[in-house]
């Protein structure tokens, strides 16, 4: 397809790195919009699709919600308006990630913690890191 006519599903997907599939859906979802069909009936994609699925491409990379960026794209839509409300939503998935990240230390120190528990000392009868995993400290033979 020529630049005239626009790009294939194909294309936009090799310029954004997403897959054809997820194209279509954040086209049925709405994210993306549809775009319009050449004589031969093929999406025709211009380059607002491009930077488009572009943003919501790095904005997922971000962890962003397919809702919240669903917000940020009708933010975006309206370039009068004041940045406030993005402000807050790129705060929210700040607080979001600060939490994982927590979560993710906690796991780590009980991993860690467990990993020191046996270092291969004990039989498995007597493996202090299955005791741990199991449900009040009792194995559950199979």
């Amino acid at each position: 397809m020529s630049e005239k006519t626009g790009l294939t599903i194909g294309a936009l997907g090799k310029a954004t790195g997403t897959k054809a599939e997820t194209i279509r859906f954040y086209e049925k979802i709405g994210i993306l919009p549809s775009p319009p069909r050449t004589s031969g009936n093929y999406r025709a994609y211009g380059q607002e699709h491009v930077r488009r699925l572009g943003f919501v491409r790095r904005a997922r990379d971000l962890g962003f919600p397919l809702e919240t960026v669903r917000a940020m794209l009708a933010l975006a839509d309206q370039p009068d308006r004041p940045c406030g409300e993005v402000d807050a939503l790129v705060v929210g998935q700040l607080h979001e990630v600060e939490r994982k990240i927590a979560d993710l230390q906690r796991l780590r120190d009980e991993l860690d913690r467990l990993a020191h528990q046996c270092r291969g000392r004990f039989r498995m009868a007597d493996c202090r890191i299955i005791e741990a995993l199991s449900p009040h400290g009792e194995v559950q033979g199979g």
